[in-house]
């Protein structure tokens, strides 16, 4: 099955909006959606709180009006200062090796825009993991695993220095690379090359 991967950070709303984008175009084709992080302001770096002006200003410019084209029910999360997100990505990493990054990263997108829930809780993460299909237990053991915290420092190195991400969302479809939320004609056209390569892949024979 072709994939299209997404690199985001849980606190930015343009990630839950892309992925509105990603999943009308792709629509009922065979191609899986697949997360992997990268932290917007990792430790020590503090995060926004909602109260400062920037946070409401983006979203009245940008967040909303564009929530609004596509659909989608959204709003500016109350939680001050902007949780951390590492822990979120831990049980990411979990997630992946149980092929259930996709619910698993919508239901954390969907707690803290549309629920205002606090994904830097660890409990509140356990039940979205356990939510998306992850045993609740395991859950638990990611987070208090050092082995985790581990790859997700290698995760996020490998976005920074092996990808060159910069900014979230970044979609890579193929050997195409998206920075931001894509115009839907353009991501469409990338998505019909991913097709029309795996196919291509499918009927070649060894030399």
């Amino acid at each position: 099955m072709s994939s299209v991967t997404v690199y985001a950070d849980y606190v930015c709303p343009f990630c839950l909006l892309a992925e509105q984008v990603l999943s009308d175009v792709i629509g009922d084709r065979e191609i899986r959606i697949s997360w992997r992080a990268f932290e917007l302001r990792p430790e020590p770096v503090p995060t926004l709180r909602p109260e400062d002006p920037y946070l409401p200003t983006i979203w009245s410019r940008s967040v909303y009006p564009l929530a609004e084209r596509l659909g989608v029910s959204i709003r500016l999360p109350s939680i001050s200062p902007q949780p951390r997100t590492d822990k979120a990505f831990r049980l990411l990493l979990l997630a992946q090796d149980r092929g259930l990054d996709h619910p698993y990263s919508m239901g954390v997108l969907r707690a803290f825009f549309q629920e205002d829930r606090d994904i830097g809780s660890p409990e509140v993460l356990i039940e979205l993991a356990a939510n998306a299909g992850m045993d609740p237990g395991e859950a638990r053991q990611a987070l208090e695993s050092t082995a985790y915290a581990e790859r997700h420092r290698e995760a996020l190195r490998h976005a920074r220095d092996d990808m060159a991400i910069t900014s979230v969302p970044t979609i890579v479809v193929g050997k195409q690379v998206f920075r931001g939320t894509p115009p839907a004609h353009e991501l469409l056209q990338a998505i019909d090359r991913l097709e029309s390569a795996t196919v291509n892949q499918g009927f070649s024979h060894p030399a």
